[in-house]
């Protein structure tokens, strides 16, 4: 299953309480659809004392996004766009813009 955003790509939210925000890709759920963003989509838990946090208290982390909410920042043209498909000469396949018509991978 080819997804449109990969770990590492820096994305644009378009719902949700952190709307209008960008941040880079942490870590992909193909099976669930969703991403994890740094720094997005955080939210506070309460957690007790463990050998990992002897401490406890209130922790903040980031929670997975479906991958519908966000749209690709183009490297290129630093917009957010919708991902394109195409075949290279020797029969790669790779991502473009939609916008500007580059290559997003870095290949």
């Amino acid at each position: 299953m080819a997804l449109r955003v990969r770990k590492g790509d820096r994305v644009f939210l378009i719902t949700g309480k952190d709307k209008g925000k960008s941040g880079k890709v942490l870590k992909v759920f193909p099976l669930r659809d969703r991403i994890l963003i740094e720094g997005l989509n955080q939210v506070k838990r309460h957690t007790r004392p463990s050998r990992k946090n002897p401490q406890g208290g209130i922790i903040e982390k980031e929670l997975p996004l479906h991958i519908s909410n966000v749209m690709l920042v183009c490297p290129n043209c630093n917009k957010p766009t919708r991902i394109g498909r195409t075949f290279l000469k020797d029969g790669t396949k790779i991502r473009i813009c939609r916008k500007c018509q580059e290559p997003v991978d870095k290949t």
